[in-house]
């Protein structure tokens, strides 16, 4: 007798029950999940009922009303709009609430609350728990014993180094403008601070402007800023496994395999340059140590060694935030000396009077050049490097106006915003060095290129002592225009980046 293969006795009856089972059992999971994120964007609503905000969509939230060229824009309009802070909805379930306000600012970073974990394990695989993405103890830990390598006396005679470094950049575009006086010049600032970086902090012999690898290198770091912006925004990017399945998780995968390769190269070149006959013993009876050399030296408090894994974080770290903000910042100066000469002009008479031809800038120069560092204060106002930082609240807080949020709260201390809010500064789109004057006044918490706190940046000396000396020296040899064909288009990708680079016109000077 036969047996029909529609009988659920047949081969496929005797699979349709687990099937059947799997499918249940993964509807009550999705309804599950559904539950939960109804429940949980239930408690943010009633968690930031203080806080109104633009209308958004119950799944999309704000998303779908801003693109990357506008969310600055979107910013701008809910700082005069919503007074202090106002809540972002990523989507549904996912809110960050934007705080622009210097009493906001001087609360928040007063404790001690931790990065956020959803954003930190995105950048993880690029930079490693380093400095920047450390919380607790163990950042203390490492804070306090990377200190030392911002000592004054460490920092002193990196301005020769620097200057060197300007200097070859500066040579090359003299070259350049012999055939196209218009020139894109963060990518050839970013080379220049990076040279910087490996000379001063990593001992590196030689320019890497010249190296063929490094533009590799510079072109993986802006693909992993924009890829992890990018996740960020995306929902069905959240999750690990999906997002490694993706053309943007494979592209991510890639850039940060180029990267390691990068400081694994780093690292082994200076250890090999230890073990050379009497290299290591000189190294130890410095006074000081540079930042590599910290590390490699370094014993953790239970007397063991940093670990491999330990060591290329701070590397990775240090890496990018010691090249990357520092080129934003000073691409975004010279892009504001050009778009107002008045200003420009009178930077470069105060360092002609200074350095004369600019054979030599010296540790003693740098502060006697008040104009030109008024104006670069002023420029990284309106065009802070890194545009904001995220907290978790790991408890509540309550803020001066008597409005609180609870524990568990994603914050966004926003600086572009803070810069521009006419609440705190008047006319704030307008370029004014004598905001910085000597002698104004200004919250304490209404200006922070480098954030602010226990957390601030630990090589802000280092940055204003580069961005002094590549704008000195660049004043010196160029005059610098807006090229007006291409007016840059800030947009906030982990830093204020151009979205269409940044174009100006070069004339050499005589």
């Amino acid at each position: 007798m036969s047996v029909s293969v529609l009988s659920p006795t047949g081969p496929l009856g005797s699979i349709s029950g687990p099937l059947q089972v799997a499918a249940l059992l993964g509807l009550l999971l999705l309804l599950l999940k559904a539950a939960q994120l109804y429940l949980h964007r239930k408690w943010l609503l009633k968690a930031l009922q203080q806080f109104p905000s633009p209308p958004s969509h119950w799944l999309f939230g704000h998303n779908q009303k801003s693109q990357k060229d506008q969310v600055l824009q979107e910013l701008l309009k809910r700082v005069e709009e919503f007074p202090c802070a106002c809540p972002n909805w990523l989507w549904g379930s996912r809110t960050i609430v934007t705080v622009y306000d210097p009493d906001y600012m001087k609360v928040i970073l007063g404790r001690s609350d931790p990065k956020s974990n959803d954003i930190s394990r995105f950048l993880a695989p690029w930079i490693g728990y380093g400095l920047l993405l450390l919380n607790g103890p163990t950042w203390f830990q490492h804070r306090r014993m990377l200190t030392p390598a911002f000592h004054y006396d460490i920092l002193k005679p990196y301005v020769g180094l620097m200057a060197d470094s300007v200097r070859v950049m500066l040579d090359k575009w003299e070259e350049l403008i012999s055939q196209d006086s218009q020139l894109e010049i963060f990518g050839h600032v970013s080379l220049m601070t990076l040279d910087t970086i490996m000379k001063c902090a990593f001992s590196q012999q030689g320019s890497v402007q010249t190296e063929r690898y490094i533009p590799s290198y510079i072109q993986a770091i802006g693909d992993l800023k924009n890829l992890v912006y990018s996740r960020v925004r995306k929902f069905f990017y959240q999750n690990d496994i999906i997002y490694r399945l993706t053309p943007d998780g494979r592209r991510n995968h890639q850039a940060c395999q180029l990267t390691h390769q990068h400081t694994d190269q780093v690292i082994k070149l200076r250890k090999a340059h230890l073990q050379e006959d009497g290299e290591l013993e000189k190294v130890r009876q410095r006074r000081h140590l540079d930042f590599l050399d910290i590390l490699l030296f370094a014993r953790m408090e239970n007397g063991s060694r940093f670990s491999n894994k330990d060591l290329r974080a701070e590397v990775d770290t240090f890496m990018f935030g010691g090249h990357d903000t520092t080129a934003t910042g000073i691409s975004w100066i010279l892009y504001a000396l050009a778009v107002h000469p008045e200003h420009q002009q009178r930077c470069r008479e105060e360092i002609q009077s200074l350095l004369g031809d600019g054979v030599s800038i010296t540790w003693n120069h740098l502060d006697q050049m008040p104009y030109t560092t008024m104006c670069i204060k002023e420029a990284l106002r309106l065009y802070p490097p890194v545009p904001g930082v995220n907290r978790e609240l790991s408890k509540p807080i309550t803020f001066p106006d008597g409005r609180s949020l609870p524990k568990g709260i994603v914050v966004s201390l926003s600086f572009y915003g803070l810069h521009h809010n006419p609440k705190v500064w008047r006319n704030p789109e307008v370029f004014d060095p004598s905001r910085f004057a000597p002698g104004s006044t200004w919250h304490s918490h209404a200006f922070l290129p480098f954030s602010g706190g226990s957390r601030n940046c630990i090589g802000k000396q280092f940055a204003m002592i580069e961005l002094k000396v590549a704008v000195a020296l660049t004043l010196l040899r160029f005059e610098v225009a807006p090229d007006l064909s291409r007016v840059p288009i800030p947009v906030p990708n982990m830093l204020l980046s151009s979205k269409n680079g940044i174009h100006l016109q070069l004339r050499k000077l005589l």
